[in-house]
């Protein structure tokens, strides 16, 4: 269940702080409306890591998808010198 907060709560940050623990956030409210995210650095790490992961892997996809840059095993081969 989400931790949800109004950004008043601030005022005592200590007790918003021990709310925090890992894949825990703490949602902050401000006039009824999600507004800030608390979570521990670890979390928004793993996060980030996995949002720059996803973002190569779709620059993989679109260069798979271009037949431009392919070339045919036998080219493979021609420039190895394995022919």
């Amino acid at each position: 269940m989400p931790n949800i907060k109004p950004v008043s709560d601030l005022r005592n940050y200590n007790e918003i702080l021990k709310d925090i623990t890992a894949e825990e956030p703490v949602f902050l409210t401000k006039n009824g409306y999600g507004k800030y995210v608390i979570m521990d650095i670890e979390s928004f790490e793993k996060q980030y890591a996995l949002i720059q992961l996803l973002s190569e892997l779709a620059v993989a996809e679109n260069s798979i998808q271009s037949d431009a840059d392919w070339i045919s095993d036998k080219e493979m081969r021609k420039r190895l010198g394995v022919e």
